[in-house]
Order: C-alpha cells, then structure tokens, then sequence
C-alpha cells in the first residue's frame, strides 16, 4: 500500500511553547490512520501542522513525496487536503447552503454527486438548507463540517475530534458517516471516544507529551489494555 503522507521528526511551536517535539507517522493510501493520547498531548496541533496553521520549526511534512511543511494553508488545501476543525469552523451567520458553497473549489458533476451522496448521508443538511448555521445543533454542524471537507476532490481528509460533546446517538451517526467516507477518501483522525477510534480505524499512532511513543494495527491496542492504560488513561 503506497504512503500518502509522511511526517518526519517534526516539531512545532505555539509562541514559545515548543509543542510537538518529534512527531513522526505514515498514512497510507486508502486506510483510516487514528492519533490518539491524552488531552494537551499535541494532536489537535499535528493536524494544524500538516495544514500549515501552526508550521513546523524543523522536520518534514511530505504529501505524495513532496514537502510541503513551507507551504501557505490555502496551497496546502489545493494539494487535496480537507479539514475539519475541533470547533467546526461553521460561519454562523450564512445558511447551510452558503457555508457549502464557500467551501467548494470547483463546481462540476464529480462535486455535485458528491454534494448529493453527503446530503443523502446527512439529510438534516437537507432539511435546514437554507437556515443559518448558527441555528443547528452540535451534532448537524458536525455534520455540516465534514461535509465541506468532503464535497471538494480531497485525497486526504484530517478530522478532528469529530464525536466531541456530541449525543451518543449523534456519535453513531458521525461514526457511520465515516466508515463510509473511508470507502471513497484516505482519513487521519483525532478522537478520544477510543470505541469510535477502534471501530474505524486501520492504525493508530500515540503521541504523548508531543512525540509519537508507538503505533502499529489498530487489532494491537485493543488487546493492549497495558498499552491503552500508560498512554490512554483507559482500560
């Protein structure tokens, strides 16, 4: 299976907070690669990284084989990388139809089957097209999220945090959501809900206090209670 992504020893500062001080994974081609660790562990800036929000001091970012630490977020974006925020990013005052529209790069057929098969996903997308966002609950605008990331031709997609302070049973909708996405797009995500994690992921790599301390097949760290409990706080 070809990598898609590779991160290298990358280490970044926040201000003079040096958060990630070497943080190195794989993401291959087609599969569902999970971030996991402790809350302030350095995941939610990993993502910001790659996209160029927070750029790396030193270390390597390389999307197909080509660096792209150096690069200005909207580049990064027209390489193929979608990206859905923790706090969703939704603007408040624009209808669902509007914040869609921002998002598109490129109106033609490919984007509006992809449009139709997400709205078919989300059907509350639907029914509140042309309410403003600021309107929808937590679990629609995480819904109205992961749609703008994926009605563009992204071969990539980060997603972050995508059950977070969300109903259980709004959480089985976001998990079912991506296990079909992961049929159609390659998937980094951040998730602490670690039954989410498990159930869609294909690897896992940990990071702990902004290095990454292990990873391997996600079958792995559900047999490793050892390994959920030291790096997870979860048995």
């Amino acid at each position: 299976m070809s990598t898609l992504l590779k991160l290298d020893q990358i280490q970044t500062f926040i201000g003079q907070y040096h958060i990630l001080q070497g943080v190195s994974f794989e993401v291959p081609k087609g599969e569902v690669t999970v971030l996991l660790g402790r809350n302030g562990a350095g995941k939610t800036t990993t993502l910001r990284t790659i996209m160029g929000l927070n750029p790396a001091a030193k270390g390597s970012v390389l999307l197909k084989g080509e660096e792209i630490k150096s690069l200005p977020t909207y580049t990064i974006a027209n390489k193929g990388i979608g990206y859905v925020p923790e706090d969703q990013g939704i603007f408040a005052d624009l209808t669902v139809e509007e914040n869609i529209k921002v998002a598109v790069k490129k109106e033609n057929d490919e984007t509006r089957q992809r449009l139709d098969w997400i709205l078919n996903l989300f059907p509350d997308l639907k029914k509140f097209w042309n309410k403003p966002g600021g309107l929808l609950s937590g679990g629609q605008k995480q819904m109205l999220s992961i749609a703008r990331a994926y009605v563009n031709d992204n071969e990539l997609l980060l997603i972050d945090e995508p059950s977070k302070g969300l109903a259980p049973i709004v959480v089985e909708k976001v998990m079912e959501s991506i296990l079909q996405m992961k049929e159609k797009t390659t998937i980094i995500l951040v998730e602490q809900n670690f039954m989410m994690a498990s159930t869609i992921g294909d690897s896992f790599y940990i990071i702990d206090d902004g290095r990454t301390v292990s990873n391997g097949s996600m079958n792995i760290l559900r047999e490793d209670e050892e390994m959920r409990r030291k790096y997870l706080g979860i048995a």
